[in-house]
């Protein structure tokens, strides 16, 4: 941006934003022998503002009416262009911005924005830029920001900060460092049950035995962390006890992807991301899905089945909170990705462990248990929003589904 404190001159042009305006003041400037220094550009519903910062010019009044006269011949000033021409010095140099801040909302109010630029500007954290991510199925905003620290207590105050803007304004708000360890993942994991899917399968299961509401209920406390989940598994697949196994495969075919779920994964898949689930339910349920979705790793509790029948026990070993988190390692020294790279999704208290080992642990719709210890919490119910959070637009997914023929937007309810 040219050195610190030199002399340098701002044309800024603003208008309906259509094709050649950038040519025709590049042309202008281009005769003039300029150095470009900086170069900003925004369309905001069809209103295109252009800042270009070159290197200083004799006669600043000479440059101004070249570019009216070269505007004017083009027909822009006729079209309500506004040209500005201004003279001056520049500012020093500023760092890179230190955090990405990314806000979802269905809506995001400017009564939640306000609450937000406060909370940053209470924290001495400078808003640097701000782009939109999603119109589609929420409202996504990125901000980059400059904190007066980069470190992780600086991390945790911005949090912290914005937790209770979040929950007092029904937004979600993720705080991610900023730079090129925010581009650097490669491999992410979802729970299964209520994340990649609706409902818990095991439910699914036991209502098929006519206990349902009894299996519900020790799902929900394993869920919130007052029951150990190996324990809770053995309790409820023991309902599970006598039914035939071809309910396994009615269960699968009736699986539901949580909406955006799809959109998600091919996204993730065409930027190079390897994709897997770690599971407490059970693989004879979510293979056929995992096959479907193209992921590259499962891993899930086996049922045992003898003689057709559902026996009402698990085979080998448990996939518990801590076999999640140990199951997400195992999948990154596979794939060769250090763990800082790497991404969990889970809502529930037994993804803990696999959300704190993980790179950047996501809670989706979790549970408090979960959400306290997730360094970011969603509360839509699209898993797309996942997207947004690594700074992916809606524009880019829909750009590359558009070519893919599988673009649609399904109206929200």
């Amino acid at each position: 941006m040219g050195q610190p404190g030199a002399p340098s001159v701002l044309i800024t042009v603003s208008g309906p934003d259509r094709p050649g305006v950038t040519s025709v003041l590049m042309g202008v400037l281009a005769q003039a022998g300029v150095e470009l220094l900086d170069v900003e550009q925004v369309v905001i519903r069809g209103r295109l503002t252009l800042g270009v910062l070159v290197d200083a010019v004799r006669d600043a009044e000479d440059l101004t009416d070249r570019v009216d006269e070269s505007f004017a011949a083009a027909g822009l000033v006729a079209e309500g262009f506004v040209i500005n021409v201004e003279a001056g010095y520049n500012p020093v140099a500023q760092p890179p911005s230190t955090h990405a801040v990314v806000v979802l909302g269905s809506p995001v109010t400017a009564r939640a924005f306000r609450s937000l630029a406060a909370a940053l500007a209470a924290q001495g954290a400078n808003i640097d830029s701000i782009r939109g991510v999603a119109d589609y199925p929420v409202t996504g905003l990125e901000l980059m920001v400059s904190a007066s620290s980069n470190s992780e207590a600086a991390d945790s105050a911005l949090r912290d900060a914005l937790v209770g803007v979040a929950a007092d304004h029904e937004i979600d708000v993720a705080v991610e460092r900023a730079g090129l360890a925010r581009r650097a993942k490669q491999l992410v994991v979802f729970d299964v049950d209520s994340t990649l899917i609706q409902g818990e399968v095991i439910e699914m299961l036991a209502a098929k035995a006519g206990r349902e509401a009894e299996v519900a209920a020790v799902t929900e406390a394993a869920m919130r962390g007052e029951i150990d989940f190996a324990e809770s598994l053995h309790r409820r697949v023991e309902a599970l006890a006598g039914l035939d196994a071809g309910v396994i495969d009615e269960v699968a075919s009736s699986l539901e992807l949580t909406p955006g779920a799809r959109t998600t994964i091919r996204t993730l898949r065409r930027l190079g991301y390897r994709c897997g689930v770690v599971s407490g339910g059970f693989r004879q349920v979510i293979d056929p899905l995992a096959d479907e979705l193209s992921l590259d790793f499962v891993r899930a509790n086996t049922l045992e089945v003898v003689d057709g029948k559902l026996t009402g026990r698990v085979v080998g070993e448990v996939v518990d909170r801590a076999g999640k988190a140990t199951a997400l390692r195992a999948f990154a020294a596979e794939a060769g990705v250090p763990m800082e790279q790497t991404i969990a999704v889970g809502d529930g208290a037994n993804d803990i462990d696999m959300l704190s080992a993980a790179g950047l642990g996501i809670a989706f719709n979790a549970k408090p248990a979960l959400r306290e210890v997730a360094d970011t919490a969603l509360s839509q119910p699209f898993l797309d929003a996942v997207l947004f959070i690594l700074g992916i637009t809606r524009d880019e997914i829909e750009a590359a589904d558009a070519i893919d023929g599988t673009l649609r937007r399904v109206p929200l309810d």
